[in-house]
């Protein structure tokens, strides 16, 4: 089992959606958790809404710090992902063991104006782009990737298109 950490600034939304699609689609396989900078303490209603709209289940997920996870008592990480352009610019903490980074960004949906039908599209929409990025995570044969390889192809994965 492969520990992944996924981090934003909020904690609220694009963070928590990583963690559920993670969980859900890479059981088994890996653990998936998340948290956030300066964590906005409750998880933004419309993420709990569009994770219950795709069958994922909802409970457990709360809003917190990084902080929780910085000591030696803390999971230990194999990668961390941060998917906010506020929490990649961040002096994160030092994680123990060395895990593999990457920068995945994502538009913030909680930052979304409108109607309340394109406040819950822009919340779809960091789904599906956090969807994409996490089913090529899943599909990399970690197994056979050198670190240098490996990392590359993290990148690449945070620099790649969101392709419907």
């Amino acid at each position: 089992m492969r520990n992944v950490l996924f981090l934003c600034t909020g904690n609220s939304a694009r963070s928590v959606l990583a963690e559920a699609i993670l969980n859900k689609e890479g059981a088994g396989r890996f653990r998936a958790y998340s948290a956030g900078s300066q964590p906005k303490g409750e998880v933004h209603p419309l993420t709990l809404d569009t994770l219950r709209a795709l069958n994922f289940p909802v409970e457990g997920y709360r809003s917190k710090s990084w902080d929780e996870f910085a000591d030696e008592d803390g999971p230990a990480f194999d990668f961390v992902f941060t998917v906010c352009e506020s929490a990649a610019a961040e002096v994160c903490p030092v994680w123990p063991g060395q895990p593999m980074t990457a920068h995945w960004g994502v538009p913030d949906p909680a930052a979304a104006i409108g109607s309340e039908a394109e406040r819950r599209a822009a919340f779809l929409e960091a789904f599906r782009q956090l969807n994409n990025r996490i089913s090529i995570f899943l599909s990399l044969p970690l197994e056979s990737l050198d670190r240098m390889s490996l990392q590359h192809r993290l990148d690449e994965i945070g620099r790649a298109g969101d392709t419907a």
